[in-house]
């Protein structure tokens, strides 16, 4: 299993501390702040150590209250708020330093019958037809500004395949949709709440940048500074997070240095499995 994957899977194994209590830790990569998917991805673990097997999660509400430190591990205390019949609902709060940096709502809910329909995949180039990782560094990557490239150079648990690959060379999306496939680089164990706790972290990796696809920017620029202010994640159906997804995002609203940004997540045979939705600082930084 490549190092970054058994890493991620590291940082996603919570130590139990005592009942409803764990503690996360951050990987020591030089970062100045926590990296928010690792936040909720932890804080989902937490929740779902809480909850019958037979009941998975649908839905995760979740805000940022500060920005975590690395250097200090994450204790993450769990409510059990409710035991339904039918639905099981947990508080997850998460703290450094005696304060809380970030607070989650998860709900659980059995599988039942019923209707069911879905939005239609976009129509783009699968994963087969976009370079893949040595070719992107050996064609488009030299091509990218600095703080792009750095980013696809470095190892990564997410493997990702921009589909509008040209606009982070400036080119403006109109219609601001950003479309990018996403699995991790190596395969993971079985279990379903493993792969829902995964994408759980993926799911912060681009959205917010999204809200510059319009204007031909992106956060990896110096003039921004981004931070995710708070995160929707709903799943609707069984997924592997090691098998290609296409994350369809796009931003309806970039106003007061707040940008929104949404995205639908499909497996390869456009089944719907998530929505995401999320508000984050998009501030141009000021001389």
């Amino acid at each position: 299993m490549a190092s970054a994957v058994q890493d991620l899977l590291t940082i996603l194994d919570l130590e139990m501390l005592d009942v409803n209590l764990f503690r996360g830790r951050s990987p020591q990569v030089g970062w100045q702040r926590v990296f928010g998917g690792q936040v909720i991805g932890q804080a989902l673990v937490a929740a779902v150590r809480t909850v019958d097997a037979g009941r998975p999660p649908h839905s995760m509400h979740a805000y940022f209250l500060l920005p975590g430190d690395p250097k200090v591990p994450i204790i993450y205390d769990v409510d059990r708020m409710r035991d339904g019949k039918s639905f099981t609902t947990r508080r997850v709060t998460a703290r450094q330093h005696g304060h809380p940096i970030f607070s989650m709502l998860v709900s659980f809910h059995a599988d039942e019958p019923g209707l069911s329909h879905q939005a239609e995949m976009p129509d783009v180039p699968g994963p087969d037809e976009l370079p893949n990782e040595s070719e992107a560094r050996a064609s488009i990557l030299p091509q990218m500004p600095d703080p792009v490239r750095r980013y696809y150079e470095r190892e990564r648990p997410i493997e990702l395949r921009p589909v509008e690959f040209d606009r982070y060379r400036g080119k403006k999306i109109h219609d601001g949709r950003f479309h990018v496939w996403i699995r991790t680089t190596e395969r993971l164990p079985d279990d379903p709440a493993i792969h829902q706790c995964v994408l759980a972290y993926a799911s912060d990796m681009t959205l917010l940048d999204t809200a510059l696809a319009r204007h031909g920017r992106t956060l990896f620029e110096k003039e921004f500074m981004g931070a995710s202010l708070d995160h929707a994640l709903w799943l609707h159906r069984p997924f592997r997070a090691d098998d290609w997804l296409l994350y369809a995002q796009d931003s309806p609203n970039l106003m007061g240095a707040r940008g929104f940004s949404r995205g639908l997540i499909f497996k390869r045979d456009g089944t719907l499995v998530a929505s995401v939705t999320q508000e984050g600082l998009v501030r141009e930084r000021r001389t």
